[in-house]
């Protein structure tokens, strides 16, 4: 092997460095055990997945925001308590059926990364599941429980773009984190223009 390609193998073994530790998580998470054996098995997994099922090396941006993704931290494992309890007392309430939905999420700053953590995000908390992503289109599908009328829909599916803002905020790239910015600016410009118009 040359020199050449001895660099471009060691180049792209680093690149996949981060993927590899984050499937090794997630690989923890899904099993609920953070244990050795689950450590060392998930990153024979997450070895074994990017060898056999080889994709095309992922350029990760290395922005990361502490503070943001702190707080994603924390109302995510909120939400997980909030999403447990809630799935609980719809299941013991025998007065009605919980009521499930597949609901159509439209992303907005998504490419494949953010779209994989939004993903993953939703598919943790108690009571959704994503079932289909259209790639393409940048739309999630999510089978979800307590899902009643429209309103529920609308509310669930806000509350999944407030995810992927939380998202692009602690780890997107920086032309996805100057999209939102503007949209914030915009609908915040809006909204004063609202407020000034019902006061005149």
């Amino acid at each position: 092997m040359s020199p050449e390609s001895k660099r471009g193998v060691l180049r792209d073994t680093l690149l996949q460095l981060p993927f590899l530790l984050w499937l090794t998580v997630l690989w923890m998470l899904l099993w609920h055990q953070f244990t050795p054996l689950a450590l060392v098995t998930g990153i024979l997994v997450a070895i074994f997945v990017t060898r056999v099922f080889r994709l095309p090396t992922v350029e990760l941006v290395g922005r990361v925001n502490l503070w943001y993704a702190l707080v994603f931290v924390v109302l995510f494992l909120g939400a997980v308590v909030a999403g447990a309890v809630s799935v609980a007392v719809q299941v013991f309430d025998f007065r009605r059926q919980p009521g499930a939905a597949i609901v159509g999420v439209p992303l907005r700053y998504a490419d494949d990364i953010v779209t994989t953590h939004v993903s993953v995000t939703a598919s943790l908390i108690p009571g959704s599941l994503v079932v289909e992503s259209d790639r393409k289109r940048r739309i999630l599908y999510l089978h979800v429980i307590g899902m009643h009328s429209r309103a529920d829909v609308d509310a669930f599916r806000e509350e999944v773009l407030r995810w992927e803002r939380r998202i692009v905020r602690a780890v997107g790239t920086p032309e996805q984190y100057r999209a939102l910015k503007a949209d914030e600016a915009l609908e915040r410009a809006r909204t004063t223009a609202s407020v000034a118009g019902e006061g005149s």
